[in-house]
């Protein structure tokens, strides 16, 4: 079957037209005469029955359905161009892999770790843009999106394929100074961590998350805690804020420890109680349902590799104690 597409050299000429305003820029960004552009866009607009472009003294101006199929277009020619230099680059043997992605797992957890993905996988090239919620894989150039959220959430999300990665646990974080000068005796379990009273954390300023309001109640009602006041304290949005508010002393604040290790080596933060928040957010790997690429599949594989190396370096720890 005939598919009722203009041919690739309207489009472009048409694109370029629409990105510039003007024929003359479209000819010399393109490397062919103005004529040449004329004849081409004059072309599109019979095959479509539509005026693209209107004459102005200056030059020529977008129609508002040249607008729309401008706005539609670029998309695909940039996806068309994307498919055609990943091939040229990698000859078939690998690809780029463009993904979506909460911004503090990104920087603190993926980014620190995408040197050993080189290694295993030198075909893959990973781009990376920052995404904090659904969207539709056919309206965009993503090839996958690791996402934080709720099962409901991923249930959802239509036309997708989910493939779960970790649960979220938080746990309370300060600055060390902050312990050391409100209870000076308290001791530590372990080098980055301390178990306060449920008095002494009741008694410490909080660090809220914007997007998550109510997390400092679900966490004292899980560990049968009442605050008086747990909805109060400064504001911020992401991890990475929460973060470096509280390794100023600001406050304390529930984060997950996986993307504070950095922080706890450094001892600009320390956990203040070994009391977890697991919710009911979880870390998803997810990709349209029509894709199964080998690039997403062996992204998956060494995800989940770098997740299960941590456990495997706790148990190969205990076995050596047992012997």
């Amino acid at each position: 079957m005939r598919r009722n597409i203009p041919s690739l050299q309207s489009l472009s000429c048409f694109e370029s037209a629409a990105k510039h305003c003007s024929y003359t820029h479209a000819a010399q960004e393109l490397f062919i005469t103005q004529s040449a552009v004329s004849r081409q866009i004059q072309q599109l607009e019979e095959f479509l029955g539509v005026s693209l472009f209107s004459r102005t003294r200056h030059g020529v101006e977008l129609t508002e359905a040249g607008r729309q199929y401008a706005k539609g277009v670029k998309p695909y020619l940039l996806g068309l161009e994307k498919c055609t230099s990943d091939l040229m680059t990698h000859k078939g043997l690998g690809g780029t892999l463009k993904l979506g992605v909460v911004p503090t797992f990104a920087t603190r957890w993926l980014l620190p770790k995408l040197h050993r993905l080189n290694a295993q996988h030198p075909e893959i090239t990973v781009h990376l843009e920052t995404s904090t919620k659904p969207f539709l894989f056919h309206d965009t150039v993503f090839d996958a999106a690791i996402f934080a959220g709720t099962q409901q959430k991923i249930d959802h999300w239509p036309g997708t394929q989910a493939h779960y990665l970790m649960d979220e646990e938080t746990v309370p974080v300060c600055s060390p100074q902050l312990i050391e000068s409100r209870f000076p005796n308290a001791p530590m379990t372990n080098p980055y961590s301390y178990n306060l009273s449920d008095d002494e954390l009741l008694s410490l300023p909080l660090l809220q998350q914007t997007t998550r309001p109510g997390i400092w109640q679900e966490w004292f009602q899980a560990h049968q805690m009442q605050h008086p006041k747990p909805f109060d304290g400064q504001r911020h949005e992401l991890f990475s804020m929460l973060a470096v508010a509280a390794s100023h002393g600001m406050g304390m604040a529930l984060i997950p420890q996986m993307l504070i290790e950095s922080e706890l080596q450094k001892k600009e933060l320390v956990i203040a109680s070994g009391k977890k928040l697991q919710g009911s957010r979880k870390y998803y790997l997810v990709h349209s349902s029509q894709d199964t690429s080998a690039l997403i599949q062996k992204f998956i594989g060494w995800v989940q590799q770098e997740l299960q190396a941590p456990k495997n370096a706790v148990q190969a720890g205990r076995d050596s104690l047992e012997q």
